[in-house]
């Protein structure tokens, strides 16, 4: 994915949120609605989200150490996996608290032009956050579903900005509806209600993030696409006759691994290996660039030693097959 995609969208959404977050708060001291004051502390934790996001894009772009030969791409996965633990503890545990409390002691909304002022801004401020992450996200995503955009992508920032600003929508209009059947009813209870729906939408979108940043940190294979033009790219039919078993894995959003057993001919001599290895690996980084680290072990075929190595779903002697996205 686009980098800079990314970063716009996270940028948008952290200046929506910060002027939300506020509007929020002074809504809440002039009103004493619950809805305000959780839904101001959904924004404020958001903030602190994308600021998440911003740190972890800035730690991923260091250099590869002894210590860590193969980069720090995967901090963006760290710190995509913490949003989803403040966003389940201090947006969503903290929103189900208060509701609990304003349904038990419930009283009547003051002032009800701040809240409902406040929310209308925040949905307008929410929809420029939320439409400039959809827009960054469709070229990336193609012909994908929403759905299977955000299982797929391997960049977590997109994804995540969008379960947020979609969450903090609908939040929002949870929030205008309990508020105004509060304001309706005379019973502050509704206000209450109102917030705990907002906790359970953002714990549950909170579990969402969390299970998608989980398996891309314990380690995603390419998409189907890119190991299609691997394979297409190390087989020429001539040197490489064919691919014993590969494995692909992501080291970061915009960084891939690829080991694979090759085949050569018995009568190669090892300038022929080399040769055929060199122009293997190029060809794959034409064909994918984001394959920076390449690892190919030349073999003679062999039915018994390809079934050793090919994946569970593989035929025998076959390309590997990709894993399932997650």
């Amino acid at each position: 994915m686009s980098a800079s995609g990314g970063t716009r969208a996270i940028v948008a959404a952290l200046g929506a949120n910060l002027a939300i977050a506020v509007s929020k708060f002074v809504a809440f001291a002039f009103s004493g609605s619950s809805s305000m004051l959780a839904e101001g502390v959904h924004s404020l934790a958001d903030s602190g989200n994308q600021a998440l996001l911003l740190v972890g894009g800035k730690k991923a772009q260091r250099e590869a150490t002894p210590q860590h030969p193969f980069g720090y791409g995967r901090e963006r996965y760290i710190y995509a996996f913490l949003v989803s633990i403040v966003l389940f503890s201090v947006g969503g545990m903290f929103a189900i608290y208060e509701g609990y409390e304003k349904i038990k002691h419930p009283h009547e909304i003051e002032h009800w032009y701040w809240p409902v002022g406040v929310l209308v801004f925040a949905i307008i401020a929410e929809s420029f956050s939320f439409r400039t992450a959809i827009k960054e996200s469709n070229p990336l995503r193609g012909t994908l579903s929403w759905t299977e955009f955000v299982r797929r992508a391997k960049a977590p920032e997109l994804p995540v900005v969008l379960l947020e600003d979609l969450g903090a929508l609908v939040g929002l209009i949870l929030a205008l509806g309990g508020v105004g059947l509060a304001l309706l009813t005379g019973d502050g209870v509704w206000d209450g209600i109102g917030t705990v729906c907002i906790g359970v939408l953002l714990v549950l979108i909170a579990l969402v993030l969390a299970a998608e940043t989980k398996s891309l940190l314990l380690g995603e294979a390419a998409g189907p696409d890119d190991v299609q033009k691997i394979e297409a790219a190390l087989v020429d039919g001539d040197t490489v006759p064919r691919i014993i078993h590969m494995r692909t894995l992501h080291l970061g959003p915009e960084e891939l691994l690829v080991a694979a057993k090759i085949a050569v001919r018995h009568d190669d001599s090892a300038t022929d290996v080399a040769t055929a290895i060199n122009a293997a690996e190029a060809r794959i980084r034409q064909a994918v660039p984001i394959a920076r680290v390449i690892y190919l072990e030349p073999d003679i075929y062999s039915e018994t030693e390809a079934a050793k190595g090919a994946d569970p779903d593989a035929t025998p002697g076959g390309p590997a097959q990709p894993s399932a996205d997650h």
